[in-house]
């Protein structure tokens, strides 16, 4: 009777290291795949967070004025700039960007000097040249920009204004003539949410880069009783935008215009215009606004006051400040007034109000003169 051989299989110290490394790659990969697992937990766990500030909060928190472009007219975000077609849209646009590079007042309002872009994109450079002329004369400002053709916003316009913006950091106002050329174009492209998103875009490009952005557009054709009805689209243009200006004659053929103006940094008002048609520019002719301002803080009108009269900056203590007040306060409830109130103060005095820590503590500087 044979004897079977038992077979005993021999491994290689090759192959042992083979399966020590598969081993060890394997142990890696699962290593790699659960920290890349809890990462993504934890970004949808951040994603779930909401951020909130309290009541308390707010009122301890100084935030900063929003600039003026022209004082009590146009300010920093975005804002469309409607009219029918051929009304005199573009020559207003002009004007409001000569008087911005310039520095020059426009009508009754100061004006805060910046350069300027404008995107005349239904226009050409002899045509632009021409109007300027006319309207102007040879007077021209190296700080007043413009392109007639650009990208759509979803083809690359936002990194080309971004690149712009690096060139001319100090650029205040970016005009979009017109709305129609820039937008995305699909099927749907009329509903609410497309029309919201593209002036939200905008909107988030003028919030990030600090400054101006007038967008203008056409009425519909239908008359309404509320001016600002007849934006042509949705409500979500308006929605989105910080304010608007709409710009209506009674007749085509008639020189006076009204311009009426509503957004959430300064007053209702309707402005009365007349069109000079000789140097294409419009005139003032009066303004009404509705006298809805809140009446200035007593406290805050004080400490404007006592800061313009000595025409001299201030820094110290709220304690300090107080007791330089002719009615008593607390400090706490004295800081708390002038956070809340730090735009107004700069508006109506032009005193810079802001808060700093030092050693000795909290310390209130307010600086005359617009920052």
């Amino acid at each position: 009777m044979s004897k079977e051989k038992k077979i005993v299989p021999i491994i290689s110290g090759s192959t042992e290291k083979e399966q020590s490394n598969n081993l060890k790659q394997s142990i890696t990969e699962n290593q790699k795949k659960s920290n890349l697992q809890a990462t993504e937990n934890l970004k949808n766990f951040e994603l779930e967070v909401l951020e909130t500030i309290t009541m308390e909060q707010l009122y301890d928190t100084v935030y900063p004025p929003k600039a003026a472009v022209v004082d009590k007219l146009i300010y920093n975000g975005t804002y469309l700039f409607v009219g029918a077609p051929k009304i005199g849209k573009s020559f207003l646009m002009a004007q409001l960007g000569y008087h911005v590079s310039m520095g020059l007042p426009l009508w009754n309002y100061t004006v805060n000097q910046g350069s300027v872009l404008y995107l005349a994109l239904e226009d050409d450079y002899s045509r632009i040249q021409k109007r300027l002329s006319r309207m102007f004369g040879m007077e021209s400002t190296p700080n007043f920009y413009f392109a007639t053709k650009s990208k759509a916003l979803h083809e690359g316009l936002e990194e080309q204004l971004t690149n712009f913006m690096k060139e001319h950091p100090d650029t205040k106002l970016i005009m979009i003539d017109t709305l129609q050329k820039v937008r995305e174009i699909n099927g749907d492209r009329y509903n609410y949410s497309n029309d919201y998103d593209i002036v939200m875009k905008l909107k988030q490009f003028s919030e990030k880069h600090n400054i101006c952005m007038l967008i203008v557009h056409h009425t519909r054709k239908l008359q309404s009783e509320d001016c600002f009805d007849m934006i042509s689209g949705t409500n979500g243009l308006l929605g989105a935008a910080d304010g608007a200006f709409i710009l209506q004659k009674t007749k085509r053929i008639d020189n006076k215009g009204i311009l009426d103006i509503v957004g959430r940094d300064q007053q209702d008002q309707k402005i009365y215009l007349e069109f000079d048609r000789e140097k294409c520019l419009w005139k003032f002719i009066k303004m009404e606004a509705e006298l809805c301002e809140e009446p200035l803080d007593p406290i805050v009108k004080m400490v404007g006051e006592m800061i313009t009269k000595n025409k001299s900056d201030w820094t110290g203590t709220a304690s300090e400040l107080a007791a330089l007040l002719p009615k008593e306060i607390s400090p706490n409830a004295l800081t708390r007034r002038l956070n809340v109130n730090a735009e107004r103060l700069l508006e109506e005095f032009s005193v810079y109000y802001e808060t700093t820590r030092s050693r000795t503590g909290r310390q209130i500087k307010l600086t005359l003169g617009k920052k």
